[in-house]
């Protein structure tokens, strides 16, 4: 199946040589985007004797995305059904060529969830090789460290959880999966969701294959295929492309507030032996960031055989000065004298980036509609304070599967619409640990937008979490989305970042090599504009540009056109590691991150 409905992974093709974005000062802007979701193909006539009929198949519940919480409603589902005696065919589709190589994450993982789905998961060799040993905070300033103490029962406790590399845990859970005879599908982006004439979801379709940088058929053309399913459960992750659709279609967001975000860069190394301390965690904040910027850093020590360390910096994207880099501002802190000396005489083997779900429980959606449900990332359920989300994630992926198994084998059923409402999904929700948790936390992230910033923060954990554990009767604000915080490159100071010395910090293009990124170049750039125009008249002309800061990949360039006189956007979309930063950030909110044609994306080994 994965042969009909994409093709092969392609090796090393990065570019600086994009798709070119032309768009200048009163002058005439040629046609730039040329995907589908912007430029109708009804109404080009280049498809007008395209067969564009796609084959579909039946099945009981359709899971979008092989994720941590994917993953965990389908072996649920499974599993109910062969302890109740029920048929029951569950199906994953998963855009990453192999389940786990779009997966990345810190990772330091809380086991409830997993204690929960899988008792026996020491048994079955789950990759979790790693205890916590040692658990460290520091307050940074630019030449020392401060150490911050953390008491148990305070979100950055980590005793008895365990370092992993999540791409290789994520799978560990495929192939359990695969044991309860889960049909799952890598290399299968879904592109769009099907709907009943009752307005309820009916199913999905996956991407076509075949088509041109210009928009039109190639003679390779393939359409994709529809699933229609009874109920769909999305689990695509941060910022997912179909929930997007389902936010804006069904008004999923009306009783929540905008959802907040931040971006995660990450590097795995192999260090110094001597440098090494297997099961050792450290998370700093503070410089490079000034008080008003959200932000921190982690470094575990995975004890795996070899000295591998994971390190990442966690910038939220509800800073304001334009001329920040998040890439950047994480090499900078490699830098910081307490850190520096875990990297030297070391070698980085990876990089990638991807966001993070930051509104908690202020931002959680209607979860259940007609048809679907939304689980895991998709909706958001980290915890932010803990920088964890994956026990959360899996544990939504659970109850869904709970509540569906029990909607669809109720011999009573009877469903006011044709996708069939799981109603309870969302009740039982509420009821769990889940929600308790991050109800209880819900104000540490809003914390921030004080004057005192950063100080705020940690003082409200330090006093009103750790003496009320969320039972205080107010609840902040996160005062609206990433994307308006952003302020005129004219109200803001330049950023002059120091140069990287390649061996412990390093520029951007030689890091996105590391991530095994690759697109197939002859396909309409799937990073699209709503409007050209855009770019250069508003982005470039207010903000200076900040996409070609903000994105982690260079994705974004502004360069001069042949005359010399104006600017140009670039696209490089073979760049994109799908992180959708640039969806989330952007001032004008003219780009729309959709999903690319199968095969394309990083390709993280473990991360």
């Amino acid at each position: 199946m994965a042969a009909l409905l994409g093709s092969a992974l392609k090796a090393g093709r990065f570019a600086r040589a994009g798709v070119r974005l032309f768009c200048t000062n009163n002058a005439a802007t040629p046609k730039i985007t040329t995907h589908w979701s912007v430029l109708p193909r009804d109404k080009d006539s280049r498809w007008s004797d395209v067969d564009m009929e796609r084959v579909s198949d039946e099945v009981d519940v359709c899971i979008v995305g092989a994720g941590p919480a994917g993953l965990s409603a389908a072996i649920r589902l499974k599993q109910l059904a062969q302890q109740q005696d029920k048929e029951l065919r569950v199906l994953v589709l998963e855009k990453a060529t192999e389940v786990g190589l779009h997966t990345l994450s810190g990772a330091c993982l809380e086991p409830h969830a997993l204690d929960e789905l899988i008792p026996d998961w020491k048994d079955r060799g789950a990759p979790m090789h790693t205890p916590v040993t040692e658990d460290r905070f520091n307050l940074l300033t630019e030449k020392y460290k401060i150490p911050l103490p953390i008491l148990p029962g305070l979100p950055m406790h980590n005793s008895g959880n365990y370092v992993v590399r999540l791409g290789n845990f994520v799978r560990w859970l495929g192939e359990q999966a695969e044991e309860l005879e889960v049909e799952v599908y890598p290399g299968c982006p879904v592109t769009e969701v099907l709907y009943h004439e009752d307005g309820s979801v009916k199913g999905v379709a996956t991407s076509d294959v075949g088509i041109g940088k210009d928009g039109a058929p190639k003679d390779s053309f393939e359409r994709g295929m529809e699933f229609h399913s009874k109920v769909v459960i999305f689990a695509e992750g941060c910022h997912g492309h179909l929930a997007k659709q389902l936010y804006k279609n069904l008004d999923l967001r009306k009783n929540c507030e905008p959802q907040t975000y931040a971006i995660g860069l990450k590097e795995l190394w192999e260090v110094d032996p001597a440098q090494h301390k297997p099961g050792k965690v450290e998370h700093t904040v503070g410089w490079p960031l000034d008080r008003m910027t959200y932000g921190g850093s982690f470094i575990y020590h995975l004890g795996e055989g070899e000295p591998l360390v994971a390190v990442g910096y966690v910038l939220g994207l509800d800073y304001s000065n334009p001329y920040i880099s998040p890439f950047k501002e994480f090499q900078r802190w490699k830098h910081h004298p307490a850190v520096k000396p875990t990297f030297e005489g070391g070698k980085r083997i990876a990089y990638g980036a991807r966001a993070l779900n930051e509104g908690g429980f202020q931002s959680i959606p209607q979860l259940a509609f007609p048809g679907g449900c939304l689980i895991g990332c998709s909706p958001g359920f980290m915890n932010v304070p803990k920088i964890k989300g994956t026990h959360n994630a899996m544990k939504s992926g659970m109850i869904c599967a709970e509540a569906i198994f029990d909607k669809l084998t109720d011999e009573n059923l009877q469903s006011e619409t044709q996708g069939v409402f799981v109603d309870d999904y969302e009740q039982r929700m509420k009821d769990s640990w889940v929600w308790k948790e991050i109800k209880s936390v819900r104000n540490v992230r809003p914390s921030f937008h004080s004057p005192l910033g950063l100080y705020g923060t940690l003082l409200y954990t330090g006093v009103f979490y750790y003496l009320f554990r969320g039972k205080e009767p107010w609840t902040f604000s996160h005062g609206g989305a990433d994307y308006k915080r952003l302020k005129p490159a004219s109200e803001c100071t330049p950023i002059e970042y120091p140069k990287p010395d390649n061996k412990i910090s390093f520029d951007l293009l030689s890091s996105v090599a590391l991530s095994g990124t690759n697109h197939e170049g002859d396909q309409p750039a799937h990073l699209t504009l709503m409007n050209d125009e855009v770019p250069v008249n508003q982005n470039l002309g207010i903000y200076d540009g900040p996409e070609q800061r903000f994105c982690p990949a260079g994705v974004y360039e502004y360069v001069p056109m042949e005359d010399g006189k104006t600017m140009r956007l670039q696209i490089n979309a073979q760049n994109c590691v799908h992180c959708k930063t640039c969806d989330i950030k952007d001032p004008s909110q003219n780009i729309n991150w959709v999903t690319p044609e199968a095969g394309g994306g990083p390709a993280y080994n473990g991360m």
